[in-house]
């Protein structure tokens, strides 16, 4: 969860980073991801896509052949960034055809974030009202045009699943995704996702066809510790499979490679079981 709490939890720990020399050579920078072994070559471009809200400017990339499973990427509250797109490459190396969207097209255009920025109070003021646009049902109707828009496109293979990931905020858009289309999304992973176990999306689960990855953040379970046991009763309710674990050591934030807290060994674990998550798409 991007609140007050969790942002002053991280910046306690870099501030005891910086103060014992063992931080990031540039906290914020961004860090270089691994290549995949026999990584595909891949065309990435800037697309526009038409919801019934307005146009959502996007960004996607895929192998520069052939056809393969899609994915869409909602990401953290900073948006779609230059990391992000790095992202998009990589899961686009490894063999899927990658949607990543600006969640907050409807207020304004990507990137507005400077590059290192925290979530600060003035970010916060921003960004608030244009969280407070991504209803539900606004997100559903947004996921609905997402899938229309990669099933059309010439690099996308239809007869195979859609996969949707989703950071910090986007975790709890990935659930609203799986539950609004379970006929074609079957993989769905969230990492350090905020509020994933509310009510309102545990009576989803149920309506989802989709393979889980939910991977949380140390200091998240410790504000809300209860949350993975409601979320593993919810899933083995509905008998549909998740991975769910919290990753010892990581801070709220720590997969994208220009997070402030990015932990990169965990981050590539992270990754590893993605790519596991969607191999059966």
């Amino acid at each position: 969860m991007c609140d007050e709490l969790t942002a002053a939890d991280n910046e306690r720990f870099l501030i005891t980073r910086r103060e014992f020399g063992a931080g990031a050579a540039a906290a914020g920078a961004l860090a270089l991801l691994p290549v995949p072994a026999n990584a595909a070559e891949i065309k990435g471009r800037d697309v526009t896509i038409t919801t019934p809200d307005g146009s959502c400017d996007a960004y996607f990339v895929a192998p520069a052949k052939g056809r393969h499973p899609a994915v869409i990427v909602w990401p953290d509250i900073f948006g779609l960034r230059p990391a992000f797109r790095q992202m998009a490459d990589r899961l686009a190396q490894s063999g899927y055809a990658v949607l990543t969207v600006n969640p907050f097209y409807r207020s304004t255009r990507s990137p507005f974030v400077t590059p290192g920025q925290g979530f600060d109070d003035a970010l916060r003021a921003k960004v608030t009202p244009w969280r407070a646009l991504l209803t539900p049902d606004a997100t559903r109707r947004d996921a609905a045009a997402f899938i229309g828009f990669v099933d059309k496109q010439p690099e996308v293979d239809t007869k195979r699943g859609i996969g949707t990931t989703g950071y910090c905020m986007g975790g709890p858009l990935v659930m609203l995704t799986a539950a609004a289309s379970p006929a074609r999304v079957r993989g769905a992973a969230t990492f350090h996702g905020g509020g994933l176990a509310a009510e309102g999306l545990l009576v989803l689960v149920p309506t989802m066809k989709a393979r889980f990855l939910i991977a949380i953040a140390e200091n998240d379970d410790g504000r809300a510790p209860a949350d993975k046991d409601k979320l593993r009763a919810a899933f083995d309710a509905a008998k549909l499979p998740a991975e769910i674990e919290v990753y010892k050591g990581t801070m709220h934030g720590w997969c994208p490679p220009d997070s402030q807290v990015y932990n990169a060994d965990q981050a590539n674990r992270a990754w590893d079981r993605l790519l596991a998550t969607f191999k059966t798409l």
